[in-house]
């Protein structure tokens, strides 16, 4: 009953919103048409765009865009205009002075391909690595080097405004509360740990990544910092192409993917099929000072790691578009993937009195090994109607992952060579996930139009884990009831959205409501503790954007966010790598809210592209890692775990800058500065038995910043660096310092432009580190952590019937990615 008053709530504010759109006296239209190619292989430009420039004034503007066959059809008032056809890379034609008063076909429109010399360097047409819009950046995968032969996790660390930690967690404006999408939508193999699923995913699998900072009604609430959204490679040009991608590196780093389509008028065939052996070495060091209730020395512990993980993947994709007729379209996917490894933890530890004197050293070796399995299968419906615009999406998906990890643990003394202790873990998750939605757009008039949807978003994940002790005296295994838990989470969250928008003028303005309703539940089988979480949320948005003239505007933006613990966030123990330093997840997390709001600029001067904006986030019920130490297993452990801690407000500013001094050389850079102010405390018992609280009221700043130069070299050689400095941050418990790192990539045209070599270096100086203090009451510790180090990759790519600059675009309709955003005027 609830859910059915909300529903006649938001179609009354559905109607209420319909009436705001008047309709105009409408002048004298008509029709231009015609088509745009390439003049030297008369092949179809698609997405080309046209535009028309009234002459009596100029600051009215009107045009539009090709399909993927180079047609053009636009509607535009009777008068006289200025008409210009272009393509980026490509020569522009353009007519002044055209009287247009009835409807007009120009034909066939050739452009030339621009091929210029400058000091001797090529200059090669291809598609800008970074599209900046006003709501939203769009980073192109395909022709950044640096990322051959890498997984999504290094493709994200190249992102404007994104960074990737050493240990693969991903932030958005140094917020880690983001929402993860891969081709709209949440993926059943992101559900059990994003981080590890992000470096299963080749690189050479994405076509392009969408930062969506403050997001719309249309999308999900989720994610208190915005939507990453993650768009897989589809072959989309007619008859048969494709690319395949073969790599090696040192440390290993073995892979090939394909990606080839075959398409028709009426049905378009692709597959994505890859395989990787990979291997990531790293280590980590931490030196810890163990003190009294009085802060006096009682002793020192010293521990260094070096580990080698290997992992063998494979990731395919079949694919099947259909096309019904001229308005309807049903496109079926299929993917699965499976992943296996092991990973060789080798740990010293050494042991001091206060005054320095080695009193044991202790050797933890520990050997896991894994199997991932995912299978995913998705279908989309997209009913287009007679009027632009005018369409009905429907999404269905179901997706099963399977996620096998086991251990073998043995501890020894190296001085005397005798055996400590020996544990073997063992942790089994398994995740289905289903989704529905439905989405309708409706233009109004020529500049309104309406939208309206459903989500419903349903997951199911089970984590098995164990952990056995050895018993010397027996000779047999015996279950660790500290560390052994089954957990059951379920969540189901079903939501309603509609939102309005029109254009007046120069100014757009885009309104909408999303009602959520989420039920879960999180059952602790072991401790038999159940706890039932059922909430509903209203979350509104509304964007303002202003057009001083085409190339410069400004926008104001709110929007209320969700951030729902989930995996390892509420899994008591998910690991037991170390013996002094866990993490501990909290079954009895709760959501954290977010209101958002965001002030952006844009600007286009020429060569030069500058995108700014303002932002403030305010947070309740916010998370915070509270480090203290316990006894378990008569070891002094630091045990980290996740608690929701009063308030948070973020205030930051942001500007991404994209530069072309010359034709050969373009430079993109990124900069973030914030301010995080966090209000709370946590109160919790220490080893004594007393009662401690700890004040996380703090207030912190840091900045981020990131800086991408390209050059077109002589000899047809492209050079590619970028470098990243995350600058320290302090909290209430210690503080991170600052991290610098870069990379590099060369590569070279060969086979008359079907062939790519390409040579890059991840992590040039190899300083990717995460360096940290922690001081507490009975510890003090340094320590540093290299998840990867540094990587060489040699790649070759091969394209057959498909060139190397080839534009493909891609269907618009992801979660959220048609109308909304892109018609506030990106």
């Amino acid at each position: 009953m609830k859910n059915l008053k909300f529903a006649i709530t938001l179609l009354l504010l559905s109607v209420s919103l319909l009436s705001f759109a008047q309709e105009r006296p409408q002048a004298k239209k008509v029709k231009i048409t015609g088509k745009i190619t390439e003049k030297s292989t008369s092949q179809p430009l698609g997405y080309a765009t046209v535009t028309l420039q009234n002459s009596k004034r100029p600051d009215v503007i009107t045009g539009g865009m090709t399909d993927e066959n180079g047609v053009f059809t636009i509607e535009a008032n009777a008068g006289t205009y200025d008409v210009k056809f272009e393509f980026i890379s490509f020569k522009p034609i353009e007519m002044k002075q055209l009287a247009i008063q009835e409807d007009k076909n120009f034909g066939t429109i050739a452009l030339e391909a621009e091929a210029e010399m400058l000091d001797a360097v090529e200059i090669r047409a291809e598609r800008s690595t970074v599209e900046i819009k006003l709501d939203k950046k769009v980073y192109n995968v395909g022709q950044d080097m640096i990322v051959k032969g890498g997984t999504i996790s290094d493709v994200l660390d190249n992102v404007p405004s994104v960074s990737v930690d050493v240990e693969g967690n991903v932030s958005l404006r140094g917020n880690e509360n983001v929402r993860i999408l891969i081709d709209g939508k949440p993926s059943g193999l992101a559900g059990i740990n994003i981080a590890d699923a992000l470096k299963m995913l080749p690189a050479d699998a994405v076509d392009k990544v969408e930062v969506i900072t403050n997001p719309s009604a249309r999308y999900d609430a989720e994610g208190g910092a915005g939507i990453l959204n993650i768009i897989l490679k589809k072959g989309k040009n007619q008859g048969i192409n494709g690319t395949v991608t073969a790599t090696t590196g040192d440390p290993a780093n073995h892979g090939f993917t394909g990606t080839i389509n075959y398409k028709t008028e009426q049905f378009n065939l692709f597959t994505t099929q890859g395989y990787s052996y990979r291997k990531g070495p790293g280590n980590s060091m931490t030196d810890t000072e163990y003190l009294d209730g009085n802060g006096d020395v009682t002793g020192y512990l010293k521990e260094r790691r070096n580990n080698e993980r290997l992992n063998k993947s494979y990731n395919g994709v079949f694919g099947l578009e259909w096309y019904l007729d001229k308005s309807i379209t049903w496109t079926n996917t299929l993917s699965y993937r499976r992943s296996s490894g092991e990973n060789p933890d080798n740990v010293f530890q050494y042991r001091y009195d206060p005054s320095m004197n080695l009193q044991s050293i202790t050797n933890r070796f520990s050997m896991e090994s894994e199997k991932d399995e995912n299978v995913d299968f998705s279908s989309n419906f997209i009913k287009k109607f007679k009027k632009d615009g005018h369409q009905l999406t429907v999404d269905l998906s179901f997706s099963q992952s399977d996620d096998d990890e086991d251990s073998d643990i043995p501890s020894r003394n190296v001085l005397d060579g005798t055996p400590i202790s020996e544990q073997r873990t063992g942790n089994i998750q398994k995740q289905n996930r289903s989704l529905l939605q439905a989405d309708y757009v409706l233009p109004i008039g020529e500049k309104s139009q309406f939208e309206a949807g459903y989500r419903g978003n349903f997951n199911d994940l089970l984590t098995d884990y164990s952990v056995e002790n050895f018993n010397y005296g027996t000779g047999g295994w015996e279950n660790d009831p500290q560390f052994t838990n089954t957990l059951e989470y379920k969540e189901k969250v079903n939501a309603l959205y509609s939102q309005f928008g029109t254009k007046i003028n120069r100014m757009s303005y885009l309104v909408g409501l999303r009602w959520e309703d989420s039920n879960i539940d999180i059952n602790q089988l072991t401790q038999n503790i159940y706890k039932n979480k059922k909430y509903n949320n209203f979350f509104p948005s509304a964007f303002l954007t202003y057009e001083f003239n085409e190339s410069s505007s400004a926008s104001l933006s709110y929007s209320r966010r969700i951030s729902r613990p989930r995996s390892r966030s509420i899994n008591p123990f998910s690991s037991l790598s170390s013996n002094i330093n866990l993490f501990r997840g909290n079954p009895d997390l709760d959501p954290s809210m977010t209101d958002a709001f965001d002030f952006g600029y844009l600007n286009k001067f020429g060569k030069l592209t500058f995108n700014t904006s303002m932002y403030f986030n305010r947070t309740k019920d916010a998370v915070q890692y509270v480090r203290n130490t316990e006894m378990i297993n008569g070891t002094a452990t630091l045990v980290t775990s996740p608690v929701n801690v009063g308030s948070e407000d973020r205030f930051g500013f942001e500007f991404t800058l994209s530069y072309s001094p010359y034709k050969w050389w373009r430079l993109n850079s990124n900069f973030n500065l914030f301010r995080n102010q966090t209000k709370g405390n946590y109160t919790y018992t220490d080893l004594s038995n007393n009662s401690q609280t700890i004040d996380f009221s703090n207030t912190a700043y840091s900045w981020f910043a990131r800086i991408n130069s390209k050059i077109n070299l002589p000899l047809g050689i492209d050079w590619q660096a970028n470098s990243t400095y995350n600058a320290p941050q302090t909290n209430a418990q210690g503080r991170s310092k600052g991290i610098i790192s870069a990379n590099m990539a060369f590569s070279k045209d060969v086979l008359k432009d079907k062939g790519t070599i390409a040579l890059n270096v991840n992590d040039l100086f190899n300083s990717r580190k995460r360096i940290t203090e922690t001081n507490l009451a009975t510890q003090n510790a340094y320590s540093e952590m290299q998840w990867r180090e540094r990587q060489i990759t040699l790649s070759f790519t091969y394209r057959f019937n498909k060139k190397k600059n080839e534009r493909e675009k891609q269907p618009k309709r992801t979660d959220g990615d048609n109308g909304g955003e892109e018609y506030m005027g990106g």
